[in-house]
Parts: structure tokens; sequence; C-alpha cells
């Protein structure tokens, strides 16, 4: 009887050789997360009124540049400070790129997912709202490999809050720490520089925060 081949044993030269999906990135985004993959996961997260949501809105203004994506608010769903959001990055400019999901349970997102032309990223404000469990996100990731899946997580000290959002967090790709309006990236891509959310209220903060130190 012939043994079963390994499908998932690759010689090095079949790694070196694979090719792989990328976003063409520049400016601040090329040096602030580099040129990512279209796949897997990534966590923008920090202290509350610190620049969150505007963040993720200017990130996902700026993927539908390359991608279609989608805005899952299950915490706020379609609300004024959801819409003041959006009124800050211009999000109009591509209302036919990006939709939003007024607070859609994650087993019914992942039904919709797989729809034909469903998009290519993924917003979910946030994982402790959506009760998320590491089996839903495992399989999300599963499913679903040629989307990028970006959650926004609440943090209890320097740590996303609670045990599923600090696996989540492990596991991504591309993680973002957003405080004083200003996002501090750390990734698989290169990069590292920080983004800031709003530039004038970046500087005030953290000018005001030298100052107390010094």
């Amino acid at each position: 009887m012939a043994k079963k081949r390994i499908r998932r044993a690759m010689s090095v030269d079949n790694v070196m050789q694979s090719k792989y999906k990328t976003l063409p990135f520049e400016g601040k985004w090329k040096d602030g997360i580099g040129c990512p993959e279209i796949t897997g996961s990534w966590v923008i997260m920090g202290p509350p009124k610190n620049g969150k949501t505007s963040f993720a809105m200017m990130l996902s203004k700026y993927l539908t540049n390359f991608l279609n994506g989608a805005y899952n608010s299950i915490e706020e769903g379609n609300s004024l400070s959801i819409q003041e959001a959006m009124k800050r990055v211009s999000m109009d400019e591509v209302s036919g790129k990006l939709v939003f999901l007024d607070k859609m349970p994650i087993e019914e997102m992942e039904e919709w997912l797989k729809m034909r032309n469903s998009p290519d990223f993924v917003v979910i404000d946030s994982i402790q709202f959506a009760d998320m469990t590491w089996v839903q996100y495992k399989r999300l990731k599963e499913c679903f490999t040629d989307k990028i899946f970006i959650f926004i997580s609440h943090i209890e000290g320097r740590q996303p809050e609670g045990s599923v959002a600090k696996r989540i967090y492990k596991d991504a790709n591309v993680t973002f720490m957003v405080e004083g309006f200003r996002a501090f990236p750390r990734g698989r891509y290169g990069g590292g520089a920080s983004i800031d959310v709003s530039e004038e209220l970046a500087d005030a903060h953290w000018g005001l925060k030298r100052m107390l130190e010094e």
C-alpha cells in the first residue's frame, strides 16, 4: 500500500519560491506597517477616548485603496459617535468600497462572508462586545484565508482585556497600541514608525507627557 503524501511538508526551495498577495502600502502606512499580506488578523487596542475608533476608520479608508471592506460596529452600532468618527476621516469619499454592519453577531457575519463578492477585510469593534470565543476566531481565519480581520480591543493595563483578546493579540500579524491619538504599530512585515490619528492632539498629549516626566 502506497504511503500517503504529507501535503504540509515542503522543501526550503518551495517556501523560498512561494508568492504571496501583499498590499503596496506607501508613505506613513508603509513606514508603520510595511507591505502586509492579505490574510490573517490585526489588532487595534488602547485606552478609551484616545483615538482607537478614529484610527480604525483611518486605516479602513486607506485599505479601500486596494480592497473592499466592512466595518462591524458591534459595540456602538449606528450611532452619533460612529457618524462623527466617519466624518473626521471623510469616509463618504469611499462609500462604494466600505459597508457598515450594525451590530452583526459573529455567527451571522461568518455566514454573510461566505456570500459571493464579500469584502476583503473586516473590522470588528470590539472583541469584548462581540463575546468572541477562540474557536470562532480560529474558524474565521481557517475559512477565510484571503481576508484580513481587524479586531479592536479594550485593554487592562498594557494588555488586551480578557483571555481571548490576549490570544488573538499574540497570534496577530500586526498590532497597534493607540495612545494619546498616536498609533504605535508592531508587526511581521517591517515598518514600526508611529502614525498620528491627529497630529495636533498627539503633539499636545506627548508634549505634555514629556514636560511632566522632565
